[in-house]
């Protein structure tokens, strides 16, 4: 299991990818502006690689644009489909590779992975590989997605309970990236931690003040990633913020990390970027019903 960090690593690790690819490349798009890595998804076609594209139905002042991706890559051979529209967001963020997943934070855009601080883990864990190929499967095809795996976590099937579990069983500390905190339920769960005496710190904003969760803004960079570390060993990284709509109406994807070494990187950059963080002013309930993510 690998961890990229924006914006640290770029480009880079996606572009490796998708060009040592062999046999396949699985994509699913919300936002995308990197003229290169297009260049090398049609290279890869060209060299024989199977690649299909899942292209979201729509995003907030972006639909010209996805459409005129759907014909560029059509054009180049990519297998495209788009996304279901019974949901009012497709907002996740998966690349397949071979027998490798991307779970991803960012967009393939300059601004998301230039200019933003996000995260992503990269991971050859088959049965894991197997389970993002399946929602891929589900999500292209209009079909009904049945989750198999607990450390996947599917908005809106899954992300409820399984982050709600995440966040109870810290023991000591939980460190929460998210733009705009607003779910009432897992407000209530961060105030029961910090009753408990674990330590909680948010980069980003909370709708309520709640005693002992302090929360921080991000300087110098875009705030666009979506993590939480629970106890310096465990991590989540995904495309859901704490709120309601990304929880329970909106397609999302992230996934448990296990890893302790994995956890221990996302720490260490959380320290870095709280030691250089303001006071945040809490989040505003109304505009995060939005998120243009």
């Amino acid at each position: 299991m690998k961890l990229i960090i924006q914006p640290d690593d770029g480009i880079a690790p996606l572009l490796r990818a998708v060009k040592g690819a062999k046999k396949s490349i699985d994509i699913v798009i919300f936002r995308f502006d990197r003229d290169d890595l297009e260049k090398a998804i049609e290279a890869a076609v060209a060299r024989g690689v199977t690649v299909r594209a899942l292209i979201a139905h729509t995003n907030t002042g972006g639909e010209k644009t996805l459409r005129k991706l759907e014909a560029r890559l059509l054009a180049a051979g990519v297998t495209v489909a788009r996304t279901a529209d019974d949901l009012p967001r497709y907002h996740g963020k998966l690349l397949l590779v071979d027998n490798a997943l991307y779970v991803l934070g960012f967009n393939y855009t300059k601004l998301d992975i230039e200019k933003s601080r996000s995260f992503g883990i990269v991971t050859r864990d088959a049965r894991l590989v197997r389970e993002a190929a399946a929602l891929f499967e589900a999500d292209a095809t209009r079909q009904t997605y049945a989750p198999m795996h607990d450390r996947l976590v599917v908005s809106p099937e899954t992300s409820r309970a399984r982050l709600s579990a995440f966040i109870k069983g810290a023991k000591k500390q939980l460190c929460i990236y998210d733009e705009k905190l607003t779910d009432n339920l897992i407000q209530r769960l961060l105030e029961e931690r910090a009753k408990a005496g674990v330590e909680i710190r948010v980069i980003g904003k909370v709708e309520k003040t709640i005693p002992g969760v302090e929360a921080r803004k991000l300087k110098g960079l875009r705030l666009h990633v979506r993590a939480i570390v629970r106890d310096g060993v465990q991590a989540f990284v995904g495309s859901q913020s704490l709120r309601k709509l990304e929880l329970d109406r909106r397609r999302e994807v992230g996934v448990i990390v296990g890893d302790t070494r994995i956890a221990k990187k996302m720490l260490a950059v959380f320290e870095a970027d709280w030691a250089n963080a303001v006071a945040a002013k809490p989040a505003d309930p109304v505009a995060a019903l939005e998120g243009a993510g």
